[in-house]
């Protein structure tokens, strides 16, 4: 099985006077390179075609010339199953990786995400992510308050309600609260601790990395994030010369990765939006990583 594509590839047209009248699954067929019909249909299925701004899912629909059309292909086209319709859209549903709840009351949820599950929808699909999987395991809608990458597994919480969105979110903007992660890293660190301060697209970003444990060609370590910027801990582990293992964005791939990228989302600590009492949550290193870093423990 090839790797999950974390690569969006947006294009962008204007429905020219030749094309009014036509199917839109024909359009985008003719129109974006290497898109077949079908595939064309899977993306409408999925929900990465907008006309004019808005999701549309209509196969059939008739363009208009001037229309402004934009397919966002991507990982999501990549996993789905390659045939069209609800019956295919059920089987990508049921084929994604199950999510654990740790805690629940009236006004958040706390869910264990693996890794493979998508944490919210995206301008390439609106479906098989697990804001959506959770939002009809708890039949009510749920609030994304942030979020983790593809490959990354660990703590997440979601808000029930608008009240308990706007105190969570706060509390993220403000960077009040706490959030650590494990992440086995490429090489042996010298020294037990490191602060990067590294910006990362113009704004402060802050990580306190603590080595937990030393391999042959790797690391296991702590980071602890003052800030929480898109794909902080990512950066900043390359930054120290140290790429977070099986990253293939800003890693290398060697022999001996783990099977998936070594990154977990291990504590989250959080003031309930209610009750404003301290919550904190832990989650211990994955199973789908234990025989692998057992097995680096077993080099030594």
């Amino acid at each position: 099985m090839s790797a999950p594509s974390d690569r969006l590839q947006r294009v962008r047209f204007v429905v020219a006077p030749e094309d009014e009248g036509r199917r839109l699954d024909q359009v985008l067929a003719a129109r974006v390179p290497g898109l077949s019909r079908r595939r064309a249909r899977v993306a409408l299925d999925l929900g990465g075609v907008f006309v004019d701004g808005a999701r549309t899912k209509v196969a059939g629909r008739v363009v208009r010339a001037g229309q402004v059309v934009t397919a966002n292909l991507g990982g999501a086209l990549e996993r789905a199953t390659k045939d069209v319709g609800a019956e295919a859209r059920a089987r990508d549903e049921a084929a994604l990786p199950p999510f654990r709840l740790v805690y629940q009351d009236d006004d958040i949820v706390v869910v264990d995400k693996p890794s493979g599950l998508l944490t919210a929808p995206t301008p390439e699909s609106d479906r098989n992510n697990l804001a959506s999987a959770l939002a009809r395991t708890l039949a009510r809608p749920v609030s994304v308050v942030h979020r983790l990458d593809l490959e990354t597994s660990g703590l997440l919480v979601f808000a029930l309600g608008a009240e308990a969105n706007r105190f969570l979110s706060e509390r993220f903007r403000v960077h009040d609260v706490e959030r650590m992660y494990l992440a086995a890293v490429r090489g042996v660190i010298a020294g037990d601790a490191h602060t990067v301060e590294l910006p990362i697209d113009g704004r402060r970003a802050v990580t306190h990395v603590a080595v937990v444990e030393r391999f042959s060609g790797a690391t296991l370590v702590r980071c602890r994030l003052e800030t929480g910027r898109t794909h902080q801990i990512r950066i900043h582990m390359r930054h120290l010369g140290h790429p977070v293992l099986a990253d293939r964005r800003y890693g290398e791939p060697a022999p001996g990765d783990p099977p998936r990228m070594a990154l977990h989302a291990t504590v989250l600590g959080i003031v309930h939006p209610r009750t404003h009492e301290p919550i904190r949550l832990e989650s211990p290193w994955p199973e789908d990583l234990t025989a692998w870093l057992e097995g680096l423990r077993g080099k030594d």
